[in-house]
């Protein structure tokens, strides 16, 4: 019996992924001054325990104005990489699964409260609020504070600091970074033409739009391993007439393979809140396969995909070469697990777990 694509190994650049499930960065909102918790290490220990082929820790910080919220991982300082490398240690003690961390900076998304307070935009003057930097001076949504236009020093110092997170995450030894460029957050706005109208070098045309975002990467890819990953997430579309749209994510695409990007996460929306998306199961898996068509790189495919059968066809119809999980994950940690005894294959589990294997999956936990 041939084994179900899903579960066939994959190297991306010399990473080895044991099967082609990820598990997507996800905010937690339960760091204090940027640093790690508890809550991290019970969160990431159980999903490394999952049988995924990589996680992925949350949008990380590299700066403390680049927090989603107050609440935000950082990672920034000594404090705030010794609790990441605290977090990971313990996680790598029991489980051998390759860790990824996600780079981040909001932009005019920043300064917000948690989600489960309301997640509304704190002004400047609120104890958890502070503010907001952005391409151009415009408002994510009407009523909120409107960020500070960058200038080129501002671009330089935030550019900088994701040099120094990517240093810093691989002393910790963690084994890739993504670039998040997605969900309207800062990279996505300097690349849409609804956020960024900059007049300078940065803005109004596509290859000045992806300007500083192809400029971060490459300053974050030399700063990084040459044997290990560097990978990037992008919104493929705004949803929005006149926003960023798929077209100009294949060319953005297509430039970062040029430069060395490891792989392309594929999600959507995110940047304006007039977004018209057609959710439903794998709505975001036509924009997958669109950019995978056009480039030689592994892609990431996301956004409701629960069902089994369903990540199995997107990988075996080559709709994407990976699937990730997201909230599906949350809500079943064990979403590989079940996944792999329904189509036949097998995950690796903790010896301390192997006795849980159900009779008629005799073969479902293997090394």
């Amino acid at each position: 019996m041939s084994q179900p694509a899903l579960f066939e190994p994959l190297i991306i650049d010399t990473l080895s992924l044991r099967n082609r499930i990820v598990i997507a960065p996800m905010c937690q909102y339960s760091a204090v001054d940027g640093a790690m918790t508890d809550w991290h290490l019970i969160h990431l220990g159980q999903l490394a325990l999952s049988g995924a082929g990589l996680l992925t820790i949350e949008a990380t910080a590299v700066l403390p104005e680049g927090r989603i919220s107050h609440a935000d991982v950082g990672l920034w300082d000594d404090a705030t990489e010794a609790a990441i490398a605290r977090t990971l240690d313990s996680v790598r003690r029991w489980s051998d699964m390759p860790v990824a961390i996600q780079l981040s900076h909001a932009g005019r998304k920043a300064s917000t409260e948690v989600p489960w307070k309301g997640g509304a935009q704190l002004p400047p003057d609120d104890a958890n609020g502070w503010q907001t930097v952005a391409p151009s001076s415009l408002a994510f949504a009407d009523g909120q504070n409107a960020p500070l236009a960058l200038d080129r020093e501002g671009m330089t110092r935030i550019r900088d600091a994701f040099v120094d997170a990517t240093r810093r995450a691989a002393r910790i030894g963690l084994d890739g970074v993504q670039i998040h460029a997605a969900h309207g957050y800062l990279l996505h706005q300097f690349l849409s033409p609804l956020s960024n109208r900059r007049e300078d070098d940065y803005g109004g045309s596509l290859e000045k739009r992806m300007r500083y975002p192809l400029e971060l990467f490459d300053a974050v890819r030399s700063a990084f391993p040459a044997e290990r990953p560097v990978t990037v997430r992008v919104s493929a579309t705004d949803w929005v007439e006149g926003g960023w749209t798929i077209d100009e994510t294949i060319a953005f695409a297509k430039a970062l393979e040029a430069r060395g990007c490891a792989a392309v996460h594929v999600s959507s929306g995110g940047l304006d809140p007039r977004q018209d998306i057609p959710v439903g199961p794998g709505y975001q898996v036509p924009l997958a396969r669109a950019i995978k068509q056009a480039i030689g790189i592994p892609v990431v495919a996301v956004g409701l995909i629960t069902d089994y059968d369903q990540a199995e066809a997107i990988v075996a119809d080559g709709d994407a070469d990976l699937v990730a999980l997201a909230r599906g994950i949350l809500y079943d940690p064990r979403w590989p697990w079940h996944a792999a005894a329904h189509l036949g294959a097998s995950v690796v589990a903790p010896p301390q777990y192997l006795r849980s294997q159900p009779a008629q999956f005799r073969n479902l936990f293997g090394r």
